[in-house]
């Protein structure tokens, strides 16, 4: 048949039922036949939970050599199947025999709802769910449905943190192999992409994208539930998760779920303490960028937020808001006792504090009670001994900002 030679009368035996049909191995459990009882061996670790063959780079089980094999490609880059046309290179034989047919033009399966051509049957069947609401794919954490499992894969890595793509430059690890393309760029300074209108560079065609709808006011992606608007799908997205309820992204200490990966991120501090940003001034430690931002305002004196009507000038864009209320009349509340209005129920709150004489902060060295945070924070510094307002003129320091503005007029010898 094939004129192949070997050294023993059963290994020709064992070859020369390749150019039959027979099949004498049986699965006991499936009743699958095979051809060889290697085969037959390989097939049945299938039925068992059994994934003997582990990655030793992210711990992956496989039931099969050649599976672990392949997968370790993604951790080494290696592509050892090249086409012989553009020398493209591919992990696997399968991918590359896919990617041949893009040479031929061939697309031999077509889909019987749109006609749509595709090279082979299986992208046919991935496709062919388009035309359908079936998401046969179900994640087990979040029960949330996919079309194709790839998919499921690449969302699943949101539960298990598994980041199976590093960077050879500084070894970050990443979900998805598109995430670790675009970040190699940061090592580099390349930005091929470029606007038209304003001719700012981007890593990325999509960057590029998103970025030129900046320069219209088209809004193309709207929110099928409250009508909104975005600019970008990615914001869309995001924004839908408002509706769905939706909260992929979990923290692994207490459980707690979140729409978006920054905010988990942050949220992630208060576990660990972590205080990554620090006041260059008093070497305070925040949580938040922003925090950090509003804090140090305090050692500028700048307030940007302007009240429109008494130009007063406020440190945050919240006690502004607050303020506002006193000009407008909206949401005001009036003390019972002595009449005085407030902008806030909290405001409130506090005020009502002088009249009862509740203290219910109070300080951990000296035990003073003060009716409200602020007014123990201030206290707490004549024992800590810091003042964070300091003098832009001569740099001394203060506690507070009144005793600040009070100092300023030695050098400006105004008399207020």
């Amino acid at each position: 048949m094939c004129s192949k030679g070997f050294k023993r009368a059963r290994d020709l035996k064992s070859h020369k039922v390749i150019h039959t049909d027979e099949k004498p191995f049986t699965c006991s459990v499936c009743s699958k036949g095979f051809k060889r009882v290697q085969e037959l061996k390989r097939h049945k670790v299938m039925h068992t939970d059994e994934s003997p063959f582990t990655c030793e780079v992210c711990f992956k089980g496989f039931r099969q050599a050649s599976h672990l094999v392949r997968h370790q490609r993604i951790h080494t880059g290696e592509k050892p199947y090249k086409c012989k046309v553009c020398s493209k290179g591919f992990a696997d034989s399968s991918t590359l025999k896919k990617h041949q047919l893009i040479h031929t033009s061939e697309k031999p399966f077509t889909c019987e709802v749109c006609s749509k051509g595709f090279a082979d049957s299986s992208t046919l069947k991935k496709h062919q769910l388009i035309h359908t609401s079936e998401k046969p794919f179900t994640c087990e954490v979040c029960s949330k449905g996919f079309k194709r499992p790839h998919h499921l894969v690449r969302h699943q890595r949101i539960h298990t943190g598994e980041k199976p793509y590093k960077c050879k430059v500084c070894s970050k690890g990443f979900a998805h192999s598109s995430t670790l393309k675009k970040h190699q760029l940061i090592h580099t300074s390349e930005k091929p992409f470029t606007c038209e209108v304003c001719s700012k560079g981007f890593k990325q065609p999509h960057e590029l994208k998103s970025h030129k709808v900046v320069h219209t006011d088209e809004n193309p992606n709207k929110c099928e539930v409250c009508s909104k608007e975005f600019q970008l799908a990615a914001h869309l997205m995001r924004h839908q998760r408002i509706h769905t309820g939706e909260k992929p992204y979990t923290c692994k200490v207490c459980s707690k779920g979140f729409t978006r990966p920054e905010i988990l991120k942050k949220h992630e501090r208060t576990h660990t303490g972590e205080k990554p940003y620090t006041c260059k001034v008093c070497s305070k430690g925040f949580t938040q960028s922003f925090s950090l931002t509003i804090h140090q305002r305090i050692h500028t004196g700048e307030k940007p937020y302007i009240c429109k009507v008494c130009s007063k000038g406020f440190s945050e864009s919240k006690v502004l808001k607050r303020h506002q209320t006193i000009h407008t009349g909206e949401n005001q509340f009036t003390c019972h006792v002595c009449l005085k209005v407030v902008a806030s129920r909290q405001s409130l709150k506090i005020h009502q504090r002088i009249h009862t004489g509740e203290t219910p902060y109070t300080c951990t060295v000296c035990s003073k009670g003060f009716r409200n945070r602020s007014l123990l924070k201030r206290h707490c510094m004549i024992h800590t001994g810091e003042k964070p307002y300091t003098c832009r003129v001569c740099s001394k320091g203060f506690r507070d900002s009144f005793n600040l503005k009070q100092h300023r007029t030695i050098h400006t010898r105004e008399k207020p």
